[in-house]
């Protein structure tokens, strides 16, 4: 699947689950949910519908790291030059850049 297909559905999951979740809550669907007080179903219908969101946010991830890598990260062969260059170079000839390092080196 494309990744943002992926990205798509999960973001619709994130908005659509949680008003799944309170609407069922606030109107009986689910079972057990009318014997229990106003105050409690607006506590558990809220918790549950953060719990939803955490886990399509879970599942996400977990698709986006099972998703096989296409190239290998070759880093930027100036980068590695400089980098090699500066383990190289000895430690007391340093370069000073400004007038006022160069003041305090003197």
């Amino acid at each position: 699947m494309e990744v943002m297909s992926k990205f798509l559905i999960a973001s619709i999951l994130m908005w659509t689950v949680p008003i799944a979740v309170l609407y069922g809550f606030n109107n009986n669907l689910f079972p057990g949910s009318a014997s229990v007080s106003q105050e409690s179903l607006t506590l558990w219908s809220g918790i549950l519908a953060v719990i939803s969101v955490n886990v399509v946010i879970v599942l996400y991830i977990i698709s986006a790291m099972k998703e096989p890598s296409s190239d290998k990260h070759e880093p930027d062969p100036r980068f590695l030059a400089d980098a090699k260059a500066s383990i190289k170079q000895q430690p007391g000839t340093t370069e000073v850049d400004s007038s006022s390092d160069r003041a305090k080196l003197e």
